[in-house]
């Protein structure tokens, strides 16, 4: 559909997610019939080797008939992750300027350790 029509649409209500080098915009917008549906916006910022920026931006668009659908899927999904991995944001460890919090000797578990050698330091947003 032309990008357009959209952006001639009026905002009802928006919520906006900072998350580090993402912001996720949540916007509440009226069809021309006056029903509503929601946008899911994810714009990433980039820097140039020049210094300057843009921005990478996706969007989903979420009408009513599918918000039960996606929000069981959703849940279910999210709940999968935290149960398998954790809340631990393991790709925090593997960011250039990461600096291991200090911890002491006996508080080091070898196990843990040896675990991420698989680990590759790719960017996890490539992902």
């Amino acid at each position: 559909m032309d990008e357009k029509k959209y952006n001639d649409t009026e905002d009802i209500f928006s919520k906006i997610l900072r998350a580090g080098r993402r912001t996720y915009f949540f916007d509440v917008r009226s069809t021309k019939a006056g029903d509503y549906y929601l946008t899911i916006s994810e714009s990433k910022k980039f820097t140039n080797d020049d210094g300057s920026f843009y921005f990478k931006k996706h969007k989903i668009y979420l009408y009513k008939e599918d918000f039960h659908g996606f929000t069981d899927l959703l849940n279910e999904m999210t709940k999968y992750i935290i149960d398998e991995k954790g809340l631990e944001v393991i790709s925090e460890r593997h960011q250039k300027d990461y600096v291991k919090p200090e911890t002491k000797a006996e508080e080091t578990n070898v196990k843990d350790e040896s675990s991420n050698e698989n680990l590759s330091d790719d960017d996890p947003d490539s992902i």
